[in-house]
């Protein structure tokens, strides 16, 4: 292995990465999820119980309702599968917050989950949509057999209310995983190419991809030992360090919130039990915004993977 990530970072900045601001606080509703997806860092699925709680819950809209944050990232799991995640939605949006939401689109065919994507539209919610490929095959292999089509139908959905349209104030990305242990194309060129395709094949339309490459920690870390790729993979995301990726990182804009209130730089930390640094609260019922903006961001060799080639925006 390389020269450690910390170390990388002090070379360039004299010092540790620091936050530049807190824009957005991002909350884990859990790891109860719908599907089981080969590349998922925090190894989600049906068979999981952590869920967060609504005292919880509660603690994070006093949050926003106290500081200057000014977006909600509400992921998962699947997190409209939290028992509370509709109000959670309705009261950040009744405070005047931005709320944006991380799905798999096949949660929309789970029982009594049919009127999502109308919630969505009503609360103008930003969806950030989970397709692997725009290929079935592709898909399928990582995701499960069926997805592909499941996903398709809940784009189309969603595009007959307004989102991804052009002109619409609608929005709705898509996000990119490679299915094995190699990087991420350059993200324009494939957006254009996930454009091309879906709207040729299916008439679908979306605002931007996002590519992202895979963490190693998790159930891939899992697939990347049991398959002897796990060296030869971290190999590669130090390789392809990229120093300009460095001010867009999500860590340095963003406070994430573990199910259980946990405070934590990103999802990858909270998933590793790696809380904020020492000199900030470490619940949600310590939040001190003031403390967080600038604090020292802890890092750890997964974070080659939001720095490798253009980076995890």
């Amino acid at each position: 292995m390389n020269k450690k990530f910390k170390d990388r970072i002090s070379d360039i900045h004299g010092g540790p990465l620091v936050s530049l601001d807190v824009k957005i606080l991002q909350v884990n509703l859990g790891y109860f999820c719908n599907m089981t997806c080969k590349h998922c860092h925090v190894s989600a699925g049906s068979g999981r119980k952590e869920v967060m709680r609504r005292e919880t819950l509660e603690e994070v809209i006093g949050v926003l309702g106290e500081s200057d944050i000014e977006t909600l990232d509400i992921t998962g799991g699947a997190p409209e599968m939290n028992p509370h995640f509709l109000s959670l939605v309705e009261e950040a949006r009744g405070i005047g917050r931005h709320v944006m939401v991380r799905t798999n689109l096949t949660i929309f065919f789970e029982k009594g989950m049919e009127q999502l994507p109308q919630f969505y539209s009503r609360n103008n919610v930003e969806v950030i949509a989970s397709l692997p490929f725009y290929l079935e095959n592709d898909v399928d292999r990582v995701r499960g057999k069926g997805t592909f089509r499941k996903c398709i139908e809940a784009l189309k959905i969603l595009n007959s209310l307004g989102y991804g349209v052009q002109g619409s104030e609608k929005k709705l990305h898509l996000v990119y995983n490679p299915s094995g242990a190699f990087l991420s194309p350059q993200q324009k060129t494939l957006e254009d190419d996930y454009k091309r395709e879906l709207l040729r094949g299916f008439g679908i339309t979306f605002d931007n991809l996002y590519t992202f490459s895979n963490v190693p920690i998790g159930r891939f870390r899992d697939y990347l030992v049991r398959s002897g790729n796990f060296e030869r993979y971290m190999e590669k995301l130090v390789t392809a360090f990229n120093p300009e990726t460095l001010d867009g990182l999500m860590c340095r804009h963003v406070v994430n919130v573990g199910w259980k209130g946990t405070l934590h730089d990103c999802d990858f930390n909270q998933m590793l039990g790696l809380g904020v640094h020492a000199s900030c609260g470490q619940h949600i019922t310590d939040f001190d915004y003031h403390r967080l903006v600038g604090r020292t961001i802890n890092v750890g060799e997964h974070c080659y993977s939001c720095t490798a080639g253009q980076g995890s925006t």
